[in-house]
């Protein structure tokens, strides 16, 4: 996955204050930011580019509302003055926002994606990724989703929801590694 003369960009989904909320529901993965916080700082200390998405919402009211709280980026996961942000308002962070040709501006063919929702905005932006031809990888110890029903009425667990999403990306779209691998590949 990674060699040292080829950037690979961290690209952090929708860390933002309002998903750590517990009024979002019942959610898999509690050591998701513990995880996220690992690769950040690896990705820091090699000067490797990182992306961080911000999911702005267009409905009134909504926690992640522009000048809301729950908009804001997680207070560990703030990005630094030379990170990239990609602001968007539809699951998908390639969708209208210049990812794509930023990414490819820098020559970066790999993407290490974590973040939430593992069944929303990671999937639709891995899924985009694969399509667009990126080498990509989803870290499963390092996204998380929200219980829910299926479209049968169905109630689903937040760690089923979750693993039907990997499930869906696995070799198609995207490799699903975890937070350990990851970091022993790029140490």
């Amino acid at each position: 996955m990674v060699t040292s003369n080829q950037p690979v960009a961290l690209m952090i989904i929708d860390m933002q204050r309002g998903m750590s909320d517990p009024a979002a529901g019942e959610r898999n993965n509690p050591n998701v930011e513990e995880n996220i916080q690992r690769l950040l700082t690896k990705w820091r200390s090699t000067c490797w580019p990182v992306v961080h998405v911000r999911h702005i919402s267009r409905t009134p009211g909504s926690p992640f509302w522009p000048g809301q709280p729950g908009a804001e980026f997680q207070p560990a996961l703030v990005p630094q003055p030379k990170e990239h942000v990609v602001e968007k308002n539809i699951p998908c962070a390639f969708t209208h926002s210049g990812l794509e040709r930023w990414l490819h501006a820098r020559e970066i063919k790999r993407l290490v994606i974590v973040g939430v929702s593992t069944s929303n905005s990671v999937e639709a932006t891995a899924r985009t990724a694969g399509n667009l031809g990126f080498d990509t990888h989803v870290v499963a110890d390092a996204t998380f989703t929200f219980a829910k029903q299926d479209y049968a009425g169905t109630y689903r667990t937040a760690d089923e929801v979750h693993a039907m999403s990997l499930a869906n990306l696995e070799g198609e779209y995207a490799v699903i590694t975890r937070t350990d691998e990851v970091l022993l590949i790029v140490s």
